[in-house]
């Protein structure tokens, strides 16, 4: 079942995830497992650089599954589609790659996939609601 009906939605959890990639590989911050009858609505993600200097930042839906949280992915760049794709953030700035008025859905058998330019630089954080129907 990839795309759940969410007509009639019998659970909605509020959920965030933190991560700090500890290197510059691909990280899995949220996933949605194939055949899991959820379907997330990401309505917030930050990137937040920790350090005194710029460091860039990169968010991708990879849309193959799969993965596991906090795992390091993304063997084919074809699987992975750009949200913001290696940005500038400042030293002790944070940016706010997605929020409600950009929010999108994360469908069965898909996660998201950040990237710091330097290692320990960026936190990334989503905020979501995991809908079951």
């Amino acid at each position: 079942m990839p795309n759940p009906n969410i007509v009639n939605v019998t659970q909605i959890y509020g959920q965030t995830t933190y991560l700090t990639p500890a290197n510059t590989s691909n990280f899995v911050l949220v996933t949605n497992a194939v055949n899991s009858g959820n379907v997330f609505k990401l309505d917030q993600i930050v990137a937040a650089n920790q350090t005194n200097t710029a460091a860039n930042a990169t968010v991708m839906i990879f849309t193959s599954g799969n993965v596991v949280a906090g795992n390091a992915v993304v063997t084919s760049s074809s699987n992975a589609f750009p949200i913001a794709s290696n940005i500038s953030v400042p030293a002790y700035a944070s940016l706010i790659v997605m929020d409600k008025t950009t929010a999108t859905y994360l469908t069965e058998d898909r996660a998201i996939i950040v990237a710091s330019g330097t290692n320990n630089a960026i936190s990334f954080s989503v905020s979501y609601e995991q809908i079951s129907s």
